[in-house]
This record gives structure tokens, C-alpha cells and sequence, in this order.
């Protein structure tokens, strides 16, 4: 089992920008992606971003794509999202979540552990 923490959210103003940060511990050595998945107040879980673990390789959202920026730290067992141009529905709970099994980056089902989640308030 991994067990990721997140940190980083916070309430900014629209055209802003935050810094979201993953840290894992535990089974890191079976990880083999990453991702970023948001949930807003009465919506489904959402795909952000992800990365593979030991290869190059991310995916985004369309929703996203051009604005945030999903990278690594394998040393330190870290993933970052870096999140530019922030809009108001980008306000959400954003989950950290790791996959230790094959699977594809964009499904939730592929990931097996997930992060309590931090808040992202994108105020007009």
C-alpha cells in the first residue's frame, strides 16, 4: 500500500496560479503512474493529469491542457501539479492518487491508492 499526502491548495484569484504537491510512502517501489483527479461539490471525480512513475510519459485532461503541469520527483517520492491560469470551475478537492498495477493514466478505476484530497477556490 502507498499512502500519499497532499498539500498546496488555498483560495486564489482568477488568472492566478498554485503549487500542488504529492508526497508517498510506503510501497513506493510497486508505483508505476501517478495522477491528479479533482471532485467539485456535486459532480463526479474528474481526470487532471497524470505521469508515468519510472518512464517518460504524462496525459491531461482537454480541460486543463496548456495550464497545469504534472511533474516528478522520483528521489524524493513526490509529484507536483503546477496550476497556471486559474478559472473558477477549476475550484474542486484535488486527489493525488497512484497506480501500482498496469493501467491507463485518465482511468480512475486503474489507481489503487488515494490522498485525503486538498481544497482549490478559484474566486472570480
Amino acid at each position: 500500500q502507498v499512502q500519499l499526502v497532499e498539500s498546496g491548495g488555498g483560495s486564489v484569484a482568477a488568472g492566478g496560479s498554485l503549487r500542488l504537491s504529492c508526497a508517498a510512502s510506503g510501497r513506493t517501489f510497486n508505483i508505476r503512474f501517478m495522477g491528479w483527479f479533482r471532485q467539485a461539490p456535486g459532480k463526479e471525480r474528474e481526470f487532471v493529469a497524470g505521469i508515468l512513475w519510472s518512464a517518460s510519459g504524462t496525459n491531461y485532461a482537454p480541460a486543463v491542457k496548456g495550464r497545469f503541469t504534472i511533474s516528478r520527483d522520483n528521489a524524493k517520492n513526490a509529484v507536483y501539479l503546477q496550476m497556471n491560469s486559474l478559472r473558477p470551475d477549476d475550484t474542486a478537492v484535488y486527489l493525488c492518487s497512484a497506480a501500482t498495477r498496469a493501467g491507463v493514466l485518465d482511468n480512475a478505476e486503474a489507481y489503487t491508492d488515494w490522498g485525503q484530497g486538498t481544497q482549490v477556490t478559484v474566486s472570480s
